[in-house]
């Protein structure tokens, strides 16, 4: 009964609905408040006082109280650091689609487009994560604010700030924004490329477990055992 209901709380709290929180964001999003930030603190705070319920429960006494309330401490702290599904699939997102975008945005700058006129049509011919990110990027420029300050802003970004550093060193080195962004997209379709070989590899590493654990009993079924069986029978009969 106790450990039915610790792992209620438990799987309620890590199956909670996608919603940021606490610091964690859409790249180039506002951070979300209203009903799913809070629905996740409401599910993570139920699960983790369920986990130390649980464990006074079960251990009993004083220390049972002692431990349980570790255990729920544990559990909450735990519990905020899992990222979230949406933003983790946001940032992988971002990951895949930089490149194809950069790639895109040194075609615009190429044709002779501003870098701001540059990125929006880029965003608008490649809608998706990497573009959400840079919303607020594309509505500043539009506003007049100065490209150098919104570059250095902009490579803050976990998820796109590689773009954001190398706009920002072209404008405070005067060198050539076409040079640099050009020389980002190689690079980021380098990395992808790498990462892409990386997880096919992996595919095949993981793959090897699960076959050789389906090999290994046939090959001693088929091979060995009949083996040993002749040489143990041909012993027995001289």
């Amino acid at each position: 009964m106790i450990t039915a209901a610790l792992l209620a709380g438990l799987t309620a709290a890590l199956l909670v609905g996608p919603g940021p929180e606490l610091g964690s964001r859409v790249p180039g999003r506002p951070s979300q408040t209203g009903a799913r930030p809070s629905g996740r603190r409401a599910a993570i705070t139920v699960g983790s006082a369920l986990a130390g319920l649980g464990v006074q429960l079960f251990v009993g006494g004083p220390a049972g109280t002692v431990l349980g309330v570790a255990a729920a401490i544990g559990c909450w702290r735990v519990l905020r650091a899992v990222e979230p599904a949406a933003v983790r699939r946001a940032r992988e997102q971002t990951a895949r689609d930089l490149p194809h975008l950069v790639g895109l945005l040194a075609a615009g700058l190429r044709s002779g487009a501003p870098p701001g006129a540059a990125l929006g049509a880029a965003c608008t011919a490649l809608p998706g994560a990497a573009a959400d990110a840079f919303a607020a990027t594309r509505s500043r420029l539009q506003l007049g604010v100065d490209p150098a300050l919104v570059w250095a802003d902009l490579g803050q970004d976990p998820g796109v700030g590689p773009l954001g550093r190398a706009l920002a060193r072209a404008h405070q080195t005067g060198a050539s924004v076409l040079v640099a962004v050009e020389a980002l997209a190689t690079a980021l379709a380098e990395e992808e490329r790498a990462g892409t070989e990386d997880r096919a590899r992996a595919v095949g590493v993981r793959a090897a477990l699960p076959l050789g654990l389906c090999l290994l009993p046939a090959f001693l079924l088929l091979g060995i055992v009949p083996l040993v069986a002749g040489l143990v029978s041909q012993l027995a009969w001289e």
